[in-house]
């Protein structure tokens, strides 16, 4: 069994992390190395699946509420335009195979893609 990701031991309270949005499924927090003014990431509570893709395929519904508090937290914590991304694959920047959405908002610029 592998160990668990970064963001189980986050919501495990193992690694401090300030939780900015919870529901009952899905929680948010600060990216540590934001790429814009509002750099947040919306992490499912199950580790169940590594990429959006797998996520997409095994629960279309926790895709959807993930972006839903994506579109929520960018209207609060920013000025409501966002991008939204998933890095799929190590090639593809993805360094945590624990799905999660980048979201950001406010001054983006041409280089502001995330990590």
């Amino acid at each position: 069994m592998s160990e668990p990701s970064i963001f189980t031991r986050i919501l495990a309270g193992e690694i401090p992390s300030e939780i900015i949005a919870e529901t009952e499924n899905v929680f948010a927090i600060r990216d540590i190395a934001p790429q814009a003014p509002v750099h947040l990431l919306v992490i499912p509570k199950s580790a169940e699946y590594r990429n959006v893709v797998e996520l997409a395929a095994g629960d279309p519904a926790l895709l959807t509420e993930m972006i839903g508090l994506a579109n929520a937290l960018a209207a609060e914590q920013g000025d409501g335009d966002f991008r939204l991304i998933f890095n799929t694959g190590p090639h593809a920047g993805q360094t945590v195979f624990h799905v999660h959405a980048h979201v950001l908002s406010g001054g983006l610029t041409e280089g502001s893609l995330g990590g």
